[in-house]
């Protein structure tokens, strides 16, 4: 097994020195993991908040030949859960397919004041894709 550690120059950049965005588990047989840090997003609504996560998720998850159809796991952390079917109806613009397992937590609040929303994946990366 092997992890790498990455900032892809392709997807917008960490809002701190201090964590990386994905860290890539890669298996004997090729196959990979993929762990995505939690990410947020400018905008003064939720839904844009969650649209800017979910093209920032996808671009990180590119840049490692994956898309969000292999996400297999999503944790959500919002500071009003009353705004669930908000977020949701976002949520259901970007990942289509089979739901990936799922939290989603009420937290008073998150690393940027303005932030409404953060987000982190897991998504598995079949043999043969980088």
């Amino acid at each position: 097994m092997q992890i790498t550690l990455d900032n892809p120059a392709s997807a917008p950049g960490p809002l701190s020195p201090y964590y990386s965005q994905v860290a890539r588990v890669e298996h004997a047989d090729g196959s990979a993991l993929l762990f995505v840090s939690g990410q947020i997003a400018e905008g003064a609504t939720l839904a844009e908040q969650s649209r800017g996560v979910f093209e920032t998720l996808e671009a990180l998850l590119n840049a490692h030949g994956a898309s969000l159809a292999d996400v297999i796991n999503i944790r959500t952390y919002l500071t009003d859960i009353g705004r669930l079917e908000e977020y949701g109806a976002v949520r259901r613009e970007f990942l289509t397919g089979t739901p990936p397992t799922s939290m989603t937590f009420e937290v008073p609040r998150l690393f940027r004041p303005e932030a409404q929303i953060e987000i982190e994946i897991v998504a598995a990366v079949p043999a043969g894709q980088r």
